[in-house]
Parts: structure tokens; sequence; C-alpha cells
């Protein structure tokens, strides 16, 4: 009795748990999802580009010309085997390191390496474009990320350590104003406060290695270096005071030459006007003494022709010319004089 009563109910409570069980098989099955060919890059593996031929993916999970290029993306690294080639995607939201180190700057951005040499790639996102720049190798027509550029230079290793900070700086702020609920202007205040604390630390970490490595000269050394120091101040300074003095002696000596020929030029044209009213002067006196000898050569034909003795062609004996007067050859010989005593002094 008891088991034909339980018989009925253990059939149907077994019946609606496989009908539930065939029905929910189908939505199991669904709940496994696809394996994704295309490998994530972090700060700790990113070195394995390095090694063989890589395409790399720059993405944001915001971006929608990223969200666009998702489905090519994954096609592309499916095929990756057959064209012997590893796909990898970097999100920059979580690996901003990888982004400053690569100098990510416009989304999607796509890189091609090969054996560590790295090219960007600036076609659009779409598989057989991707497939025709792998198979037709037409990365080697595009110019290598070489020097300082490179993503495993030091330069860029140094640009990658500040993408870091400020990554940490951003989700630190997200921290506070989202998780925590503080004002933003706070942790605005907190970040500078934190920056000139960091600040005045690192210049005291400075000091001391400074001063660690620092190696203070002898005594007499130091004195010495002083007392130089001085005597090169003072000789600049008296350098400026030599140039003065030179320049006011050279115009010194150039007015006195000045001076000097004027005044030779005056003594010269007051010895020429000397000299012509010397001249001046003779010539009177001369006009004098040749009218009085005229005179006296005529004073004998007159008083000859007076008396009427004289026959016209009959020779008149000559009268001897009288000396010149006293006082003439006294203002000669003072003239002379005078001219005697002016041209020692000239």
């Amino acid at each position: 009795m008891a088991g034909g009563h339980w018989g009925p109910l253990l059939t149907a409570l077994l019946a609606a748990r496989v009908a539930a069980a065939a029905e929910g098989g189908p939505e199991q099955a669904a709940l496994p999802e696809e394996r994704s060919w295309v490998r994530p890059m972090t700060a700790s593996n990113w070195t394995l580009v390095m090694e063989g031929e890589w395409m790399l993916k720059f993405y944001a999970p915001w971006c929608p010309s990223c969200q666009q290029t998702d489905s090519e993306w994954e096609t592309f690294a499916k095929n990756g085997e057959i064209l012997q080639i590893s796909v990898g995607k970097v999100d920059v939201i979580q690996e901003p390191g990888l982004s400053g180190r690569f100098f990510v700057t416009t989304l999607p951005a796509f890189f091609h390496a090969k054996d560590g040499i790295f090219r960007r790639y600036r076609g659009p996102g779409v598989y057989e474009d991707l497939q025709n720049y792998i198979l037709e190798k037409k990365w080697q027509s595009v110019e290598p990320l070489t020097g300082w550029k490179s993503p495993a230079s030091l330069t860029m290793s140094g640009m990658a350590g500040l993408f870091s900070i400020s990554g940490k700086i951003w989700h630190l702020h997200n921290y506070f104003t989202v998780t925590l609920g503080i004002p933003a202007w706070c942790s605005y205040v907190f970040f500078v406060m934190a920056t000139l604390i960091f600040g005045l630390f690192m210049g005291l970490v400075l000091v001391v290695i400074s001063e660690c490595f620092y190696i203070p000269l002898p005594r007499h050394l130091s004195e010495r270096t002083e007392q130089t120091r001085r005597s090169e101040e003072a000789h600049k300074a008296e350098q400026p005071q030599d140039a003065e003095e030179e320049k006011d002696d050279s115009n010194e000596e150039e007015n006195k030459d000045s001076l000097v020929d004027e005044e030779e030029e005056k003594e010269d044209l007051g010895d020429e006007d000397e000299a012509e009213e010397d001249e001046e002067e003779d010539s009177p006196a001369a006009r004098v003494d040749e009218e009085k000898s005229d005179a006296q050569d005529q004073g004998p034909l007159r008083e000859v022709q007076e008396r009427g003795g004289a026959e016209p062609g009959e020779d008149v004996p000559a009268q001897p010319s009288p000396a010149p007067s006293e006082a003439a050859e006294d203002t000669l010989r003072q003239r002379r004089s005078q001219h005697a005593d002016k041209g020692p002094q000239v």
C-alpha cells in the first residue's frame, strides 16, 4: 500500500526533473564563451613581442572606433597561425605604462614588430588590409621606430614610468571621488600638497647626497683660491679705469699737438707779415736814395745848361755821388738788428 502510494509520486518527480534538464540543456551549452585568439599584453609580458613577428592593437573600452574593429581583429588573430604571426592587444586604461612606452596618442593604434624592430601601421583595421600587409610585406616600406623612439629604448622606458605614475594618480583620484564620495576640489588639494612635500623631500635627498660626495679643499688652498678670486676681481675693476686714463692721455696729447701746430702756424704767418712790412719799409728808403742819386747826377748838367758854357756834344765830367745820409744808415741798422733778434726766437 505504501509502496503503491509513493510510486506514482516519484515517477512524476523524476519526469519533471528530466523535463527541466532537457529544457535547460541548450542554455547550459551556450554558457561557455568562445576562446579568444588575441593575446592580452601587459607590462609584465610585453617583452614577448621582441621575438618573432607580432601585430599589436592599443584600445580603450569606451572607444567606439576600437569597438568597430574588434571583430576584424579577432578574425585576423584566428588566421595568425596561417600567416605565422602573433596578435595581441593592450588596454590603455589598465596598462598606461605600455601606452607611454609606445607613445600612443590616438585610438585605436596598431603596431607591427619583427624581431624587436617596431613600425607603426596606419592603415584601416580591416582583416583584408591587415592580411595583405603581412603577406605582401608592406611593412618593409615603412620607416621603423629607431633610436630614442624605439619602445625598448631608455627614453621610452622613462616615458612608460611617467605614464604609469599618471595612471595610478588617475585611479587614486577616481577612488577618492567615486568610491569615497570626496569632492573633486579636496582631491586636487591633496595632490597639490603631496607634490610640494615630495619636491621638498627630493631636494633634501639631493642635498644629503651632495654633502656625502663633496670633498672640501684644504684651508690653505681655499685661502689661495679666495685671494686669486679677489685679485682677479680687482684686476677686472682696474682695466676699465686704465682704459679711460689711456683715452684721456691720448686726448691730451692730441690737444697739445694741435695747439703746437696752431702756434707754429701763427708764428710763420707773423714772420711772413713782418718780412712783408720790412720790405715795404725798405722800399721807400731805396726810392729816396735813388731819387737823391738821380738829383745829384742831374745837378751838374743843369748848372752847365744854365751857364750855357758847354757846347752840345762836349763831355761833362761826372761828379762823384755823395754818400748816403747818416739818418738813413741808422734806420737800416736798426731794422737789421730787429731782424737778427727775431730770428733765434722763431
